[in-house]
């Protein structure tokens, strides 16, 4: 099957693409437009308490549309909450499909910003927000057309749940209850990840499904000493031990691996790279042990990481004082682990490079855990083109394998496979998630729900 849907993706992604105008949207655009203004006013912030009222006025859309008050749950959660809204199916005996996407944003400092993050803007073609696109674009989107399925009295063959995190930038404890109280699910399609590409003239690039996602993870190089007057140097030096051990992971390769996910998107992608680049990401896809494609491909910083674990340096502290020996020097190291390889192997690894006993490697509590790679569905690779062809006929859909985490990650780990479908639509210039000013395209808003109305419809028979 690997070869069948890799040979597909590859034509689908080398095919001269006949762009065609999006088809008139299903779902009205004003009401998804001021379900987004509406979710950006609420400052759905770590330690804020807009959680539990941006909740509610989504459960209000919901309830207006027709669904029951007893089909949708909101659970306040450790300064956060969740929601789960029940969409019932034909057939109670068929697992569900869960839409997972997440209600909080990045703290936002208003005198950062040009306008207000909290106060939803309209300018240019284009609203401005925190959480405009991170994620509340695609959770409004998914809301409205929920909404509409449910007002033209659509019933899907299976139920459809929609599951909404509160916490998914920080801890996602809240996703982890969410996946263990779903865990019966076919499957979890993901409002947070994937999407589109656009070039700065707005010409659709490629479609990418996130299938996989590298594990995050924090570890500290942590050295001690019982230090002493800086006029007397010593010989264990914590600074100086802790450097030596930074250097040695500096050097260190990571072994290269690849998956299902990986071998797709880099034989699609391939195919639009020019040069050396481009003809080794294709010659790893059909032989993942060519030597000089892996050499080529590791040797450009931009397509290195795709092939292996990475772990680096991000911060670094020691010393108490100018004129006094350091008694401590810690370094915190920030690894993306590939799928399948477990965060207990890279911390033992962490230790056998640095090769010294006297520095201590230990694990910080990241919120995150081990998932696997999510396998290559027909049917979800299916329902995803059609949409996207729908609206860009021909255009190349991508597997693709995220660096950052997402909510997919726990349902994963619970032995739900999990795709990231978003159709949300961005220019590189247009990409401001976590940062300032952020802003979505309302252009983007037809074609989104457009999506989603579509792949519903396709999965959830």
């Amino acid at each position: 099957m690997l070869k069948t849907l890799t040979a597909a993706l590859l034509a689908t992604a080398l095919a001269a693409p006949a762009f065609a105008a999006p088809k008139a949207p299903p779902v009205p655009h004003d009401q998804a437009l001021e379900i987004l203004k509406k979710s950006i006013s609420y400052r759905t912030v770590q330690g804020g308490d807009q959680a539990v009222p941006y909740a509610e006025y989504l459960k209000g859309v919901l309830l207006a549309a027709g669904y029951d008050a007893s089909e949708i749950t909101i659970e306040p959660m450790a300064g956060t909450a969740f929601l789960i809204a029940r969409y019932p199916g034909k057939d109670p005996k068929k697992k569900p499909i869960v839409i997972s996407g997440h209600m909080d944003v990045v703290e936002a400092k208003p005198e950062d910003w040009t306008r207000d993050p909290f106060t939803p803007v309209e300018e240019n073609g284009y609203v401005f927000g925190r959480g405009a696109v991170d994620n509340k674009f695609d959770v409004s989107m998914m809301v409205a057309t929920l909404a509409n399925l449910r007002k033209s009295g659509w019933k899907p063959g299976r139920d459809v749940v929609l599951a909404l995190s509160g916490d998914e930038e920080t801890t996602m404890k809240t996703t982890a209850v969410l996946a263990q109280r779903l865990k019966g699910a076919e499957l979890v399609l993901n409002i947070d990840g994937g999407g589109g590409s656009l070039t700065e003239e707005g010409k659709p690039v490629s479609f990418g499904i996130q299938g996989a996602e590298k594990t995050y993870a924090d570890f500290t190089l942590t050295v001690t000493d019982p230090g002493g007057h800086s006029s007397r140097p010593t010989p264990t030096n914590a600074i100086y031990r802790l450097a030596k051990a930074l250097d040695k992971l500096e050097a260190y390769q990571w072994p290269t691996l690849s998956n299902e996910i990986t071998r797709g998107s880099l034989a699609a992608q391939g195919g639009n790279t020019p040069g050396a680049v481009g003809e080794a990401l294709k010659k790893f896809a059909a032989d993942p042990t060519d030597e000089m494609a892996i050499k080529t491909i590791r040797d450009d910083p931009t397509w290195s990481p795709a092939l292996h674990t990475t772990c680096v340096a991000t911060m670094l502290s020691g010393g108490h004082a100018p004129n006094a020996l350091p008694q401590k020097a810690v370094a915190t190291v920030n690894c993306r682990i590939f799928p399948g390889t477990s965060s207990a192997s890279v911390e033992k690894t962490l230790a056998e490079v640095v090769a010294d006993p006297t520095v201590k490697v230990a694990r910080l509590d990241d919120g995150s855990i081990d998932s696997p790679a999510s396998p290559l569905r027909p049917d979800v690779i299916a329902a995803v083109t059609k949409a996207v062809h729908a609206r860009f006929p021909g255009l190349p859909i991508v597997p693709s394998q995220a660096s950052g985490a997402t909510d997919s990650m726990y349902f994963r780990a619970a032995g739900i496979p999990s795709y990231g479908v978003s159709g949300l639509f961005m220019k590189d210039s247009d990409e401001f998630s976590h940062g300032l000013n952020e802003r979505a395209p309302i252009s983007a808003i037809d074609g989104d729900l457009a999506h989603y109305d579509s792949i519903l419809r396709d999965l959830a028979k």
